[in-house]
């Protein structure tokens, strides 16, 4: 009997090296598999974190727009007297000249321009494509004060606040009486 347990007992050690290598392949596969798993969640909150940054991004941009917004209604309510004679009644942020009239005094008419173009260039300083524009009919009547933006980046260039970001500019509006 001495000899018939020495072969059983090198026949089960080969039994044991072939279940060893075998799970050796299992384990490198569940290796494979969990880094691949791992991969694809990373990809995943790579991607939420860029959606992220660009929803905060845009939520800043709207804060900056209603902040120029409000500016400009408070450029006008200071200048009561350029508001009630009609300065205010079609401004376009396209003013390009600046009356320069602020250190020698300014009349209400170019108060209302130099607003127009210190407003103008602060739309453009704060905001990608900024633009703005406020209309009434002077005095006691309600003023619409827009401000634009390319929000998506698309070079959109219409000003016809349709909501529409491949076309138009994205568009904050403020409706008040002054």
């Amino acid at each position: 009997m001495p000899q018939h347990n020495l072969p059983a007992s090198k026949s089960h050690k080969g039994r044991n090296m072939n279940i060893q290598r075998r799970q050796g392949g299992f384990t490198l596969l569940e290796i494979l598999i969990a880094i691949v798993i791992l991969s694809i969640g990373l990809l995943g909150l790579a991607g939420l974190q860029a959606t992220g940054l660009k929803n905060n991004y845009s939520a800043y941009q709207r804060t900056q727009a209603s902040l120029l917004a409000n500016e400009m209604l408070d450029r006008i309510r200071a200048n009561r007297q350029g508001l009630e004679a009609g300065a205010y009644d079609n401004v376009d942020s396209t003013v390009t000249s600046d009356p320069g009239c602020i250190t020698s005094g300014c009349s209400p008419a170019q108060m209302a321009l130099h607003d127009a173009h210190d407003w103008a260039t602060r739309l453009s300083d704060l905001l990608p494509a900024g633009r703005g524009r406020v209309s009434g009919a002077g005095g006691n009547s309600i003023f619409t004060i827009t401000v634009m933006w390319d929000d998506e980046r698309t070079g959109a260039t219409g000003t016809d606040c349709s909501g529409n970001t491949a076309v138009d500019l994205t568009c904050f509006t403020l409706s008040t009486r002054p």
